[in-house]
C-alpha cells in the first residue's frame, strides 16, 4: 500500500513576481493584471514586482525582508536562452539559487513558489552545437532547486515554447489564479 500525503498550501497574503528579460516582464504583467482583477486581492493584498537582475532586491524579498514568510507566494517567470542559460537580466538570481553552498533550509518557512518557464525550441534546432536538451531547462533547474532549498511548491511548474506561440502560458496562469483563489 502506498500512501501519498498532499499538503494544502497555506493562506496567501503577499505576492512577488520575479522576472528577468523582456518576454518574462510581459508575462509578469499578464499575471499581475489577472491577480489585480480579483476583488479580494486588489483590495487586501500586495503584489510586488522584482527584477531578477537586482540581487539585493530579490534576496531581501525572499530571504530577509517582511515578505520572507510562508504566506508569501513567489512566482518566478524564467526564460531559457541559448545553451541552458537564463537571459542576462535573470542571471544573478538563477546563479544565486544554483550555489551549492546554500543550506537545505535556506527557504524553509520563508516562501511558497511557482515557476513558469518560457523557452524557444527553435534555438535548439538552429544550433549545431548545444548542450541544451530542452527549451525550458532554466525553469526545470530552478523549480527543483527551490524545493531542495526548502521552498514549498505552490503549483506544478509551467513550461511553454515560443515555437508554438506560448500557448501553454494562459492555461498555466489560469491554473495558478484558481489555486490562489482557493488560498485566499
Amino acid at each position: 500500500t502506498t500512501i501519498i500525503l498532499i499538503t494544502m498550501s497555506s493562506k496567501i497574503e503577499d505576492f512577488i513576481l520575479l522576472f528577468g528579460g523582456d518576454l518574462s516582464a510581459d508575462v509578469a504583467e499578464q499575471i499581475n493584471t489577472k491577480l489585480s482583477s480579483i476583488p479580494t486581492i486588489s483590495s487586501t493584498h500586495n503584489i510586488h514586482k522584482v527584477r531578477m537582475s537586482k540581487s539585493k532586491d530579490f534576496k531581501t524579498a525572499l530571504l530577509e525582508g517582511p515578505l520572507a514568510k510562508p504566506t508569501t507566494l513567489a512566482i518566478f517567470i524564467t526564460q531559457t536562452i541559448e545553451n541552458e542559460a537564463p537571459p542576462e537580466d535573470a542571471g544573478a538570481c538563477i546563479r544565486f539559487f544554483k550555489r551549492k553552498t546554500h543550506p537545505e533550509t535556506l527557504l524553509t518557512d520563508k516562501i511558497q513558489f511557482a515557476v513558469l518557464g518560457l523557452g524557444d525550441s527553435n534555438l535548439l534546432l538552429d544550433r549545431q552545437h548545444t548542450a541544451a536538451k530542452d527549451c525550458n531547462q532554466v525553469a526545470q533547474m530552478l523549480d527543483v532547486r527551490l524545493e531542495a532549498l526548502g521552498g514549498q511548491r505552490f503549483c506544478q511548474r509551467g513550461e511553454s515554447d515560443e515555437r508554438t506561440g506560448l500557448l501553454e502560458v494562459e492555461p498555466w496562469i489560469d491554473l495558478l489564479v484558481e489555486k490562489i483563489k482557493e488560498c485566499l
